[in-house]
């Protein structure tokens, strides 16, 4: 187990303090960077603790810059949580130009809205959301420095056994959420190079913790007694603390055109394995349907752990935190990943 972490994760409140933990290299480069930090779309799964990681690191960085989240808020008590944890937040409909124009100015942007379930049905929403809000957005901040997360669905699927699709490598995107995806990068390339707006864009592949993930989906799986489809065989997984401190990390290195950056862990995982190991340790069988594909949705992220170092957490310390938490019935988010569909269809 590496140094300083726990062996069980207790509750969410531990969870979301351990998610937001700045690494040192965050922390010195939270104290070089300029201005405020807003969070576009912070009330996702991986939103609320990137920016109380962002405060939590301009703190000890000694450092009094805002950080300021802007999201819907559907829910109020995540609102009144924030607020708690010193991050200020703005009620805005990222839909809407009159309100995305009233937002204060901020020097560093983390872009984070999107939609990816519930697509199949609702096609013109999706792409409203993930291409048609990027531009609304590149246009408001064109003076700051952007960080838009992207997904590792714009490659398509790679060869297992061969490291994973690289940032060099023609995107290749199945289905109306790939394609959309890929048009929101696009947006953001197109205002980069026109306004010359220094951005980078992320292509995650995937963030897990306790109560989300792959990982999480696979370990409910194997305690339900639910059979594995094997055909979707391989995956990356990146605990979403390590993707957190690189995405923050990464307004550093905004460049015009962007920078495109994989975040992904170093691990290739077999769905085959990672259920064994589930099953021992559930104390629960296993079982399995159809067979490996010989390839998968699977991306390099070694560009990442050049410029960042290697993940604080690896693969195995959160598959045995994740089936710790499931085992004792931990909360989760209810929002499976869909993980196994080669199709695109979401």
């Amino acid at each position: 187990m590496p140094t300083g972490l726990p062996r069980s994760i207790a509750d969410v409140q531990a969870l979301e303090d351990l998610l937001s933990e700045p690494p040192e290299y965050l922390i010195n480069s939270m104290r070089a960077l300029e201005g405020d930090v807003v969070v576009l779309g912070v009330a996702g799964k991986m939103g609320p603790t990137l920016a109380r990681m962002a405060r939590r690191a301009f703190d000890r960085a000694g450092r009094r810059s805002r950080v300021i989240g802007v999201a819907r808020f559907s829910d109020e008590r995540q609102r009144a949580a924030l607020e708690a944890c010193g991050v200020e937040t703005i009620r805005c409909d990222l839909l809407n130009d009159a309100e995305v124009d009233q937002l204060p100015d901020a020097e560093n942007v983390v872009f984070m809205a999107g939609r990816k379930f519930g697509s199949t049905g609702l096609e013109s929403l999706t792409w409203a959301m993930n291409s048609y809000v990027p531009a609304l957005v590149s246009r408001r901040f064109a003076k700051s420095r952007m960080v838009a997360f992207s997904t590792g669905n714009v490659y398509g699927l790679s060869p297992a056994g061969h490291r994973g699709s690289q940032e060099t490598d023609a995107p290749r995107p199945v289905g109306e959420y790939a394609m959309s995806c890929l048009a929101r990068e696009r947006m953001f390339e197109y205002f980069s190079e026109t306004l010359g707006t220094p951005g980078v864009i992320l292509r995650l592949n995937y963030a897990v913790e306790m109560r989300y993930g792959i990982l999480y989906d696979l370990a409910r799986r194997v305690a339900a007694g639910e059979s594995i489809d094997l055909t979707m065989g391989y995956f990356n997984a990146i605990w979403q603390g390590d993707a957190n401190a690189m995405a923050l990390a990464s307004l550093a290195h905004a460049t015009s055109p962007p920078l495109v950056l994989n975040i992904a862990g170093p691990e290739e995982l077999s769905v085959r394995t990672t259920c064994d190991e589930l099953a021992r340790l559930l104390k629960k069988p296993v079982t399995y349907t159809g067979r490996e594909a010989e390839d998968a949705l699977l991306s390099n992220g070694s560009r990442g752990w050049t410029l960042f170092g290697q993940p604080r957490v690896d693969a195995r310390q959160v598959l045995e935190w994740t089936a710790d938490w499931v085992a004792r019935g931990g909360a989760n988010l209810d929002k499976p990943t869909h993980f196994e569909s080669r199709d695109g269809r979401f």
